[in-house]
This record gives C-alpha cells, sequence and structure tokens, in this order.
C-alpha cells in the first residue's frame, strides 16, 4: 500500500514511471546501495523522530549518523528515534520504506546538508525494495521539507 501511495504522490512531478522496484530487499542502506549498484553515502537515508509528539523525518546521506549536540542545538531537544513498531503509523510508511512521499500530513521534513554534495541521491519509495535516482533539485521539489539543516557528524 505504501508504494502505491508513493506512486499517487510522485505522478503530480510526472516521476511516479521513475521508481526502481527491486527483486531483493533495499531496506537497508547497504542492501539498498547492492540494488542501486552504488555508493552507501548516495542513499538518502530517512530518520524518523519525535520532538514532543510531533514525527519529524530528517534525510541524511546513507552513512550519517546524528550529531546529538548538532540536533540538540537545532531542535532544543535530545533526539529521540521513533520506535520500529511505530513508525507506518506515525509516518505512514513501513521501516525499510520510509522516505518524504506519500507521508502523514503532520510529519516535518527536514534534509540534511550531507546531501547536497552529491549529484544525485536514491530515496526509498514506501516498500522495502523500491528506490528513486533524484537529483538534489528534485528531491527539494518533492519532498515538502520545511529547511536545510546541520545535525550530522562529519564523516
Amino acid at each position: 500500500m505504501s508504494l502505491q501511495r508513493v506512486q499517487e504522490y510522485l505522478k503530480k512531478y510526472d516521476l511516479d514511471k521513475n521508481i526502481l522496484e527491486f527483486p531483493v530487499s533495499s531496506a537497508t542502506v547497504r542492501e539498498a546501495a547492492i540494488a542501486l549498484k552504488c555508493q552507501e553515502d548516495e542513499i538518502a537515508k530517512s530518520i524518523a523522530l519525535l520532538i514532543d509528539k510531533q514525527p519529524i523525518l530528517i534525510v541524511t546521506s546513507g552513512n550519517q549518523k546524528i550529531d546529538n549536540a548538532k540536533y540538540k542545538k537545532k531542535f532544543h531537544t535530545k533526539a529521540k528515534m521513533i520506535v520500529a513498531n511505530e513508525v507506518e503509523n506515525l509516518i505512514g510508511h513501513k521501516v525499510g520504506g520510509v522516505f518524504p512521499f506519500g507521508i502523514n500530513s503532520n510529519v516535518l521534513v527536514y534534509l540534511d546538508i550531507s546531501l547536497k554534495k552529491y549529484k544525485y541521491v536514491y530515496p526509498a519509495c514506501g516498500s522495502s525494495n523500491s528506490a528513486i535516482k533524484l537529483s538534489i533539485k528534485q528531491l527539494e521539489e518533492t519532498a515538502n521539507y520545511v529547511e536545510w539543516v546541520d545535525v550530522c557528524k562529519p564523516f
């Protein structure tokens, strides 16, 4: 169901036909990089967090981790991951297919600057075996994001 939601969402950008589906899992950064034959840091990873009761997604480069000090400085609270079994209810996609296409309307999306060093990135598309290749401009146009942030550890 989630993949169909993403397809419907991307239709308005004429990108629904660009969704790639794989015969293998692309649920983790490593699996997605193998399926796509790209580097792990080119995967656009979505991290689902809560600020009080507000669900947010931070989309980062695949190998990035949240830097707690940077996160706290930006959001004025400690980073709190959404428990895996609550992600689908709060975000709109199951773990392994999360990305800000076709998500619940109350979810705030932030793009981490770690993505800006790539011409193209590969976010998931709502299932554990799908992705799409997007330029950074396309990502900005489709992600309905609040702002670019710098909340990850340098690597």
